[in-house]
């Protein structure tokens, strides 16, 4: 039976966010073809009908995954965004979390358009932080903002670097939640929402 583009269509989205959930959870090279199509619910031979190679889907996986980070950043105020990023829930649910997270370290070491992709990552994130304010962007509202995430990422990729009923993985997240809400002033804070 032939499939239709429709169909098609469909089939390559559910395939590129399966990669997207195993990804994050497993890293790039934690999951192979096989395992993916299985995942997806199809067989290893049509991969080919819908990527050139594994590159390309982890491009393609990746730019789903930062896009559904940036929605959820963009959704309330970053103070709100940032309690519940630093949280233990948003830490042990790593393939429905933070793809930045979960894959910056494997990013590092893969094609440009895998960088590429985090990069834009990146650069979505910091303009969801920055809320939807008509005002220019100051560089230093740019670079508080950057500092921020920064440290809000590295809290999670240490925190999950430790077993996760480890105190000081929960020590890690609470230390770090603090020391960002604390250098936040009140015109920080409105920075960073404006």
């Amino acid at each position: 039976m032939k499939v239709t583009k429709q169909q098609a269509q469909a089939n390559r989205a559910h395939i590129v966010e399966t990669a997207s959930a195993l990804f994050r959870e497993r890293g790039y090279d934690g999951v192979g073809i096989a395992d993916l199509m299985s995942a997806a619910g199809f067989t290893q031979g049509g991969f080919y009908k819908h990527f050139r190679s594994k590159a390309d889907l982890m491009a393609e996986s990746a730019t789903c995954g930062l896009m559904q980070s940036t929605a959820l950043t963009a959704e309330g105020s970053a103070s709100e965004f940032l309690k519940v990023y630093l949280s233990r829930e948003h830490r042990d649910n790593r393939a429905t979390g933070c793809t930045i997270a979960a894959l910056c370290g494997d990013a590092a070491r893969k094609e440009d358009d895998v960088r590429a992709t985090f990069a834009a990552g990146i650069e979505a994130q910091l303009a969801a932080l920055r809320g939807k304010s008509d005002s220019a962007d100051s560089a230093e509202a740019r670079a508080k903002r950057l500092a921020t995430m920064a440290h809000a990422l590295g809290a999670i990729v240490m925190s999950r670097a430790c077993p996760d009923d480890s105190p000081l993985a929960d020590e890690i997240l609470q230390v770090c939640r603090e020391a960002i809400f604390a250098s936040l002033t009140p015109d920080d804070t409105r920075e960073l929402i404006d």
